[in-house]
This record gives structure tokens, sequence and C-alpha cells, in this order.
């Protein structure tokens, strides 16, 4: 199987700065690059762009990552994303794009600080598209991989649930 994974900073990605003393999303692929070691069977590219924690996205980075899903040749796209607007950008594609099974992944912890919601969200979203689905856009969360339009984030419990 052959995967472009688009790695677009958010939660997953960031680490703490101890100069600043904050959490920042790096322009690197650290994190994905330890779950990467462990994918033997599967071709992939990485492609990392914006770099930005969601709440900071605009339209304009959208269009980016709708762009780069329309460019790259594989039909198998995983997008790194962060969890407060994922439902925007996965929404914003949805208007522009049909012919590719997109699945959107990322943590509400980062991986710096707890590896297992990261790679376990990113390993639901390849085995994913490693099955027979249909083209779609979904999201990859907390055990379940839907429609990326049934999978809400409820930030009174802080986990992702299905809505109807």
């Amino acid at each position: 199987m052959k995967v472009t994974i688009i790695n677009t900073g958010g939660t997953f990605n960031k680490r703490y700065n101890p100069l600043k003393g904050k959490l920042e999303v790096p322009s690197d692929n650290i994190a994905l690059d330890k779950i990467l070691a462990s994918c033997f069977n599967v071709e992939y590219e990485v492609i990392n762009i914006v770099s930005k924690d969601s709440l900071d996205m605009t339209d304009v980075d959208r269009q980016l990552i709708t762009d780069t899903v329309k460019n790259s040749e594989n039909e198998n796209i995983i997008i790194i994303h962060g969890t407060d607007t994922v439902d925007l950008t996965s929404a914003f594609l949805r208007k522009q794009i049909s012919d590719k099974k997109i699945v959107f992944t990322g943590a509400m912890v980062p991986m710096s600080i707890d590896e297992v919601e990261a790679t376990m969200n990113f390993s639901q979203a390849l085995g994913f598209l490693s099955a027979d689905v249909k083209n779609g856009i979904y999201l990859a969360m907390h055990g379940v991989v839907v429609d990326a339009s049934k999978l809400v984030k409820d930030r009174s419990v802080g986990q992702f649930l299905i809505q109807d």
C-alpha cells in the first residue's frame, strides 16, 4: 500500500521548548518518524506543511492542505491535524475532494509527553486505509474511524464522541 502522510502540526507534534517555557509545534517530523520506524509493509511519503496549532489555522492553510491532497498521486492520504479545528478542515476538503480516501488523525496529548494516543490514532488511520473502504473523508480518534462529520470533540469530557 502507498500512502501520502501530510503532517500539519497540531498537538500530536508539540514539544516543550525549555527556553520559552511552553509547548510549540515544530516544523519537523520527529513524532511521526518514531511511529513510521515500525511500518514495514507500507510505502509512504511524508509532506510537512503548515506546522501550526490548529487554532491558528486559516482558510489559506486549509486551501494549502487541500491543494496538497489534490496534487498527491496517491489515493490513500493520512492528514495529521490538530484536534481543535479538524472538523473545519475536513469540511473544507469535503467541498473540493471526493476521489481519494482521506483519514484525519491527531492527538489531544503531545506524543512527546505520552506516545500512546498519537501512536494508536495514527495506527488506526493506517489500518483503516489498508481495508477495502470507499473514497471519503474520515477521522481516526479514540478507538474508531468514521466519517469525519460524525466524530465531534467534546471539550467537557476531553474526548471525541460519535454523533448521529
